[in-house]
């Protein structure tokens, strides 16, 4: 592959009809730079002569993949939305709604049969996207026009799979140390799991009475998820090699540490942190066919480890799989074929 200027790349980059996967080449992740569900993409230096404009663009722009992305995404629906027929759906999430270019993740693959008003970002968190500067309110206003279908919103991962603000992984605050004679459910810290549970109940029932305060927004669907049973990595054989982070950055390593090392044993305690979010965002739904806030289970569609391209998001195939059970939930509440 031939380098190219970071001109070039911004040429490819600000044409929407240009596919994310001809970008990809030319990118690469800052493993340094990116934490749990904020993978930092940039030019790739081997393949990219950045010069002074490409360092001043992408030294001072923190999300710039993210806001590429977006850009992206937000032409490609004003350029698919007149005289379309599908349907409108607004998105507010993390990085299983966007893994700039690298992945091909559940928004990108809903788009391929909706048009999707994507608000979302990798790294985003629920206290930025419900209390620090939430968009979601705005972005439905918006689309009230093109007769938005539903809203889609993903914010629970950070806050038990992924990181804290101190760069350490939440698993480390929701464990105890390993005791031989005990079993999973012991190992899991109940009260903390509690405040990180009570916290993400809080921000999701704001979020649903926001949108039903709105008059025109009373009835409309909000599909609510959380992630399939994510496998810790750092085994061997472990055919999971992402380029911005080690293999067990994030789960793995954080259960190590409390000197829980049988893999089955990891997986259950894993399990039993998804199961309890899953109980949450059903308390957060409550009668669906009364509150209009729908739960889209994901549980059992990546249940091997080449179904993950790391420890905490899928592969392309799995994220298709993923989107599949939101199209399911979608046809349920009448959008969509």
């Amino acid at each position: 592959m031939d380098k190219i200027t970071y001109t070039e790349l911004e040429a490819m980059l600000m044409n929407p009809d240009t596919p994310d996967e001809d970008i990809a080449p030319y990118l690469t992740v800052d493993g340094e730079g990116s934490s749990a569900f904020d993978p930092r993409v940039v030019p790739d230096q081997d393949k990219v002569e950045l010069g002074p404009e490409g360092e001043f663009r992408t030294e001072n722009a923190m999300r710039w993949a993210n806001d590429i992305a977006r850009w992206r995404r937000a032409k490609r629906f004003e350029r698919r939305r007149p005289g379309s027929d599908l349907p409108v759906l607004v998105s507010e999430g993390d990085s299983w709604f966007q893994f700039p270019f690298l992945v091909k993740d559940t928004v990108d693959q809903l788009g391929e049969d909706h048009l999707i008003w994507s608000l979302d970002a990798a790294g985003d968190t629920a206290e930025n996207m419900v209390n620090r500067r939430p968009e979601y309110l705005a972005g439905l206003r918006a689309q009230k026009a093109n007769g938005v279908a539903a809203f889609l919103f993903s914010a629970a991962g950070n806050d038990v799979i992924g990181e804290d603000a101190f760069g350490e992984p939440v698993l480390l605050s929701l464990l105890k140390p390993h005791d031989p004679e005990r079993d999973a459910a012991w190992h899991i810290d109940q009260a903390a799991l509690a405040r990180v549970l009570t916290f993400l109940e809080t921000a999701y029932q704001r979020v649903v009475a926001t949108v039903r305060a709105d008059d025109d927004l009373a009835r409309t669907p909000i599909l609510v998820h959380a992630y399939d049973y994510a496998l810790p990595g750092g085994h061997p054989g472990d055919p999971r090699h992402p380029r911005w982070a080690a293999q067990d950055k994030w789960l793995g390593r954080a259960l190590v540490r409390r000197d829980i090392t049988d893999q089955q044993l990891q997986r259950d305690v894993v399990r039993i942190l998804i199961d309890a979010t899953y109980d949450m965002l059903e308390r957060v739904c409550g009668d669906s066919s009364r509150t209009g806030v729908h739960l889209v289970d994901v549980r059992g569609t990546l249940p091997e480890v080449t179904d993950w391209v790391d420890e905490i998001h899928a592969t392309d195939d799995g994220f298709r799989r993923v989107a599949d059970r939101f199209r399911a939930t979608l046809r349920e509440v009448g959008v969509g074929g």
